[in-house]
């Protein structure tokens, strides 16, 4: 599928584990399924309790950190969606079980739990040289994929045969020609901006790109498990210096932090603890066990309680077709 639909893979259907009365959601020929039978159905499912544990994350996050996470935060990370999928972002959403206001619900709950695991992430100087060392700026690449290496190299003797001044518009031509990618080709193959920290694309191709300078395309075919790329660098600005990228470099760590399963089940423990959360129902009285008592495993971490940030590192297929 395409870069972005990390963060819609992980979703849980939201089930509404609120309802409890004697209302029908649904008529049968056969009887009425009232709104209590509905419930208690759904809350003994695997399914039903990971929407009431996110849930209730999301309550204690949201009054925690709720302030610090702005409304047009969300609408700038949707508009990222929105812009990454063009003109299949509906049938995207539709395939995901997700409406554009779900969608935007859950991109909130993402910012809130990263507001949770920057606010217990002691970032050391020495963590920040590390991440440094293997710090790229973000770049802007085009590709264009083809399913055999003469085919990808049939398009580098293309482009070097082209004059200087018309390398990129002949590439565009040649990705909406020969892209096997018909996702990007119409847009002259042209991805999402990305960095050292992006996950989506093929190690390969992301090391290809990260030595190309402005201007440049691949000087042979690159290699990934969808075929063979050649890549174009639309932009690759100077690195800079730590001290510069010193922010961006905090907020890769905190990224690394939400993908690490464990820090990030301890930071969902110390939130949901700090919340002082009550079970009512007894029937539900241990659905946070594995993060409210002391003897819990910091290794369990499958409740979908953190799969708001989780999802966001799952690796998916992407719209460069270049997935590990």
């Amino acid at each position: 599928m395409k870069k972005w639909l990390a963060i819609l893979a992980g979703l849980v259907i939201m089930i509404p584990l609120a309802a409890c009365g004697n209302k029908a959601v649904a008529t049968t020929s056969g009887g009425k399924i009232t709104e209590s039978a509905y419930y208690s159905s759904m809350k003994s499912t695997s399914s039903g309790k990971q929407v009431l544990q996110q849930m209730i994350l999301n309550k204690v996050l949201e009054k925690e950190y709720g302030d610090n996470v702005k409304k047009s935060e969300v609408t700038k990370e949707y508009n990222a969606y929105k812009a990454q999928y063009g003109s299949s972002f509906s049938s995207v959403l539709s395939q995901s079980g997700m409406t554009a206001s779900s969608l935007k619900e859950q991109i909130r709950s993402n910012l809130l739990l990263k507001e949770a695991v920057k606010d217990y992430s002691k970032i050391t100087q020495a963590q920040i040289d590390k991440q440094w060392k293997k710090f790229e700026p973000e770049v802007t690449t085009a590709h264009i994929l083809v399913s055999s290496k003469d085919d990808a190299q049939s398009v580098i003797d293309e482009l070097n045969s082209a004059s200087s001044d018309k390398k990129w518009s002949t590439f565009k031509k040649l990705a909406k020609s020969k892209s096997t990618d018909t996702t990007t080709a119409s847009t002259g193959g042209k991805l999402s901006a990305f960095d050292n920290t992006d996950t989506t694309l093929a190690s390969a191709y992301r090391k290809a790109a990260f030595q190309l300078k402005t201007g440049e395309y691949s000087a042979e075919p690159v290699k990934t498990s969808d075929g063979y790329e050649v890549i174009y660098m639309i932009k690759h600005p100077n690195k800079g210096t730590e001290k510069s990228n010193r922010a961006k470099l905090k907020d890769q760590i905190i990224t690394s932090n939400m993908n690490n399963s464990t820090k990030l089940h301890n930071v969902v423990s110390k939130v949901l603890k700090k919340g002082h959360v009550s079970i009512k129902d007894n029937d539900l009285k241990s659905i946070l066990d594995d993060y409210l008592t002391s003897s819990s495993s910091s290794s369990s971490t499958s409740s979908s309680t953190s799969s708001s940030s989780t999802s966001s590192s799952s690796s998916s297929d992407s719209s460069s077709s270049a997935s590990e």
